[in-house]
């Protein structure tokens, strides 16, 4: 299984907490830009980091912050980076077998919202999964919005863009793993065996699952619901089902 190249050769990473993790977990960044005269806790942290990493920072005023940033909200401090460079399935693999656990991951069938990428890799880490699985065409991909919502999580969670995701689902059933897509047609997900090496399978906003690649799933799963509307947002739907996973495998 592949690795897909990334064309994008650098972007921005904006906000304290995410520069900060970028700068903890090794990231090479190639510029730091820090508003001139801005002083706090969490700012200082990055000025010691930086230090640590022998990396020089540029002070700047907040209008040239202002004009750098594409989120919108720099919190005073931008840093230019090499682009996240995407993993291969493979590589996603390989780190549940370093970490002597059974594959946990997620397939995202066609997210095009920025901020429910970001929103699910955040979920992802906290909840142990060994990485994310994304469409080539037809979905947003690693994008320094992405980057933001994730909260520094990009920086640990691998994330592998392919071609075909049913093909994909097919390929990792022959590595053990079973999958369960999201919809709310499908069965009480308290009802279905969720624990061993598994998949879980998100589909787009507003779509839901295509057709291939619900028939591609070992099963449909729902979460059960008293409200009026017919679903939950993605990146809500996919952590109720990450934690959900995470009370039938035990955390710790």
């Amino acid at each position: 299984m592949g690795r897909e190249e990334d064309t994008i050769e650098s972007m921005l990473i904006e906000g304290r907490n995410e520069v900060i993790e970028a700068l903890r977990s090794g990231r090479s960044i190639d510029r730091l830009y820090m508003q001139d005269g801005a002083h706090d806790g969490k700012l200082d942290t990055i000025r010691r980091e930086a230090k640590k990493a022998g990396l020089r920072i540029d002070f700047v005023e907040k209008k040239r912050l202002d004009d750098l940033s594409e989120t919108g909200r720099h919190q005073g401090v931008v840093a230019r980076a090499a682009a996240y460079g995407y993993a291969s399935v493979d590589d996603i693999l390989s780190k549940a077998r370093e970490r002597g656990e059974d594959p946990f991951i997620f397939i995202l069938d066609g997210i095009e919202d920025p901020h429910n990428l970001g929103a699910i890799i955040r979920t992802a880490d906290q909840a142990g999964a060994h990485g994310v699985i994304i469409a080539k065409d037809r979905a947003v991909g690693l994008t320094a919005v992405v980057a933001k919502a994730s909260a520094g999580a990009l920086n640990y969670v691998p994330v592998a863009k392919v071609t075909n995701i049913a093909r994909t689902i097919e390929e990792l059933k022959k590595e053990g793993l079973w999958f369960a897509g999201a919809d709310m047609d499908g069965d009480v997900m308290y009802e279905k065996d969720l624990k061993g090496s598994i998949g879980i399978v998100i589909g787009a906003e507003g779509r839901g699952l295509s057709k291939l690649v619900r028939e591609a799933c070992d099963y449909i799963v729902s979460i059960p619901s008293k409200g009026h509307i017919d679903s939950l947002n993605a990146s809500v739907a996919a952590g109720v089902l990450a934690y959900e996973i995470v009370r039938r495998r035990g955390f710790g």
